[in-house]
């Protein structure tokens, strides 16, 4: 799961992204107003923890270009005691929920999860396709009710798979789940196909169906129709 946290304040930015890496988010940072609006354009999240006090303005711009183009990412607005119009504004143009400097890393991360569980996952703790089943929050997959031991690029992409049934997604929006701004295009895909043919393996082995289709030209589909 990807992880925007959008704060100045270097040491409190390290300290989540060390914290939330550790919990097993894909995590990226962005320092301003600009860095944040760029990144949120560009790329998907399934949330985003905004600093509404920025050098170059107001974390509240995010979440309004976020609301623009109807992202479903989540959003965690992290302020000062003083700022409580903005926090209010905040919630009034879409954001999730808010959390008041300092606070707890352990909270923060609960607060990541129920947002993320109540807008990708019906509120529900572990997702089910058939004979798969995934928990999100333990980072576990069973096939048939058997563990499957799956590298962290495979974990991601059957979770990014089964939150997405029947749904063609595109190659490059695979590359930027599974590795974000830090990856370096490539000229092929080949390492998608790489991590696709050994989590397929993986599934097949454990009496697993392959529900990963492949739409020529545009990418590949989860599903069982």
């Amino acid at each position: 799961m990807k992880i925007l946290i959008v704060e100045d304040e270097h040491l409190i930015a390290e300290s989540m992204l060390r914290y939330l890496e550790r919990e097993g988010y894909q995590c990226e940072w962005a320092d301003n107003l600009v860095k944040a609006k760029e990144k949120s354009w560009d790329f998907e999240y399934d949330c985003m923890i905004i600093d509404i006090n920025l050098p170059d303005g107001s974390g509240l711009d995010i979440i309004e270009q976020i609301k623009e183009m109807n992202s479903n990412s989540g959003i965690i607005i992290v302020s000062a005691r003083n700022a409580i119009t903005d926090r209010i504004k905040g919630l009034d143009i879409g954001a999730d929920d808010y959390l008041t400097k300092p606070f707890d890393l352990a909270e923060l991360n609960a607060r990541i999860k129920s947002i993320i569980r109540r807008r990708n996952f019906n509120a529900q703790n572990n997702i089910t396709f058939n004979e798969i089943e995934v928990c999100p929050y333990e980072t576990w997959v069973k096939v048939n009710n058997k563990i499957l031991k799956l590298t962290k690029k495979e974990y991601d992409l059957i979770l990014y798979f089964i939150s997405n049934p029947n749904r063609v997604i595109p190659k490059g929006a695979i590359a930027e789940h599974l590795w974000g701004d830090e990856m370096g295009m490539a000229d092929s895909y080949d390492f998608i196909y790489t991590h696709l043919k050994n989590l397929r393996r993986k599934i097949i082995e454990q009496g697993g169906n392959d529900y990963i289709q492949t739409v020529y030209s545009l990418g590949y589909k989860f599903s069982d129709q």
